[in-house]
């Protein structure tokens, strides 16, 4: 008789039929990860941001938004004009694309105030697609917005600043340093000293007076000098300090005189600047002072408005790149887009500082099979923080953990011929000062 089976022969199963083995070993496969799963259901695994600080989520046409604030109305306007046209010209350099979108730029315009500062920079971190901040011109500026900028967990790139107080002094952690800080321009810390080191050693000065403007920019600079110039054996016979939007210079050009002081170091911008430098030339008893400035002075505006009043009289500046190549292509690129000769050499600071937080956020954004672009605020600082041998056009540049990009490197300058203009000023080099790399 035979006997119908209703199941398989042992050891087989029907064909077609898995294992239970085999069942178990798939579904253990699929637990294993979330990547996993993802791909045993045939969906994509969704975006989770692990960035410390949050992610910058961009849709598939949202554009890369940087927000920027700069001195654009004022007595430093053109500088933070420049500032502008640099960052332009460095996203004009990648056909206006940044990561593969097309870049927003919400501008605002701080007037040079620290309170300005601090009231655009609450403006831009209120948006939360705000990628980073590209700004300021002024470290009063800076130092109000970089607190903002940094508690909100953005990143900050300037072109323009140069106050020690905002990244480092004798290679320590500075009063206003914030994380996320970062500038192209170089530290100042050593401008003071240059000047102070010429003064003494070639000019023979043995008695200075030193004048600022109370901000922390001239403030640093003047401490500097005097810290340095008492060091090499000189005395300061005076250390005054004028109000922005001052006229009146007599008293502390009068105060100067009656020091003693051989030379007057005034790192003052404009107008006050052009005012210290006007009235003293109008004071017999100021003939045989030597007169000095910084960098800030060091522009074309300054030159037409004082013209000859300005002849002999000695500048401190960042020492301007090497004519390159690449730096005469930027400037014939600035040329044909603006119509005129740049005023000042900062538009290259600022087109460095530009490019380098562009490749920043091009390294760290991650784009998701949605086509949405994720941006970790954290690891975009630490991208800026890991720049190193980056080619500029102002020189070979690297971010230290101060935010510091641009070794110091500064000349003392002395107008001899205005007919030569800026560039004649800047190719006068009396003295260049390079102490060691503090990175």
């Amino acid at each position: 008789m035979t006997i119908a089976r209703t199941g398989s022969p042992a050891g087989r199963q029907p064909s077609g039929t898995p294992s239970s083995g085999f069942l178990s070993r798939a579904l253990l496969a699929c637990a294993l990860a979330a990547a996993l799963i993802a791909a045993c259901s045939g969906k994509p695994e969704p975006f989770v941001c692990s960035d410390k600080l949050g992610c910058v989520d961009l849709g598939p046409d949202d554009p890369v938004k940087i927000g920027v604030i700069q001195a654009l109305s004022g007595k430093v306007a053109s500088l933070g004009q420049e500032q502008v046209r640099g960052l332009e010209l460095a996203l004009a350099k990648r056909g206006g694309l940044v990561a593969g979108r097309t870049v927003d730029l919400p501008t605002e315009d701080t007037g040079c105030r620290p309170e300005g500062g601090a009231n655009t920079a609450l403006k831009l971190v209120a948006d939360p697609a705000v990628l980073a901040i590209f700004g300021t011109t002024c470290s009063g500026d800076a130092a109000t917005a970089s607190m903002v900028m940094s508690e909100a967990g953005l990143s900050m790139i300037s072109g323009n600043n140069s106050a020690p107080f905002l990244t480092s002094v004798a290679g320590r952690r500075a009063p206003k340093w914030q994380p996320g800080y970062f500038r192209t321009a170089p530290n100042e810390e050593a401008s003071g000293p240059a000047a102070a080191t010429y003064a003494f050693k070639t000019l023979g000065i043995r008695q200075a007076a030193t004048v600022n403007d109370g901000d922390i920019y001239t403030s640093g600079l003047t401490e500097g000098f005097k810290q340095e110039f008492e060091r090499l054996g000189g005395r300061i016979t005076l250390s005054a300090t004028v109000n922005k939007s001052d006229t009146n210079m007599a008293p502390v050009l009068t105060g100067a005189v009656n020091s003693g002081a051989q030379l007057l170091f005034f790192p003052l911008f404009q107008p006050e600047g052009n005012h210290v430098l006007r009235q003293a030339r109008q004071m017999p008893e100021m003939k045989n002072i030597a007169l000095m400035s910084d960098g800030s002075l060091i522009e074309a505006t300054f030159l037409a408005d004082v013209q000859q009043d300005a002849l002999g009289m000695y500048f401190v500046g960042p020492t301007p790149p090497d004519l390159t190549p690449e730096v005469a292509a930027l400037r014939q690129a600035y040329i044909e887009r603006y119509k005129m000769d740049p005023p000042t050499m900062y538009y290259q600071s600022a087109y460095d500082a530009a490019n380098i937080l562009f490749d920043a956020i091009e390294k760290v954004a991650k784009r998701d099979s949605k086509g949405t672009l994720h941006v970790g605020r954290q690891a975009l600082r630490d991208a800026l923080y890991a720049t190193a041998g980056f080619r500029g056009v102002t020189g070979t540049l690297g971010c230290n953990e101060f935010g510091d990009c641009a070794p110091p490197r500064f000349n003392v300058l002395r107008l001899d011929d205005l007919s030569k203009g800026v560039d004649g000023l800047r190719a006068n080099v009396l003295f260049t000062y390079a102490p060691g790399n503090a990175r």
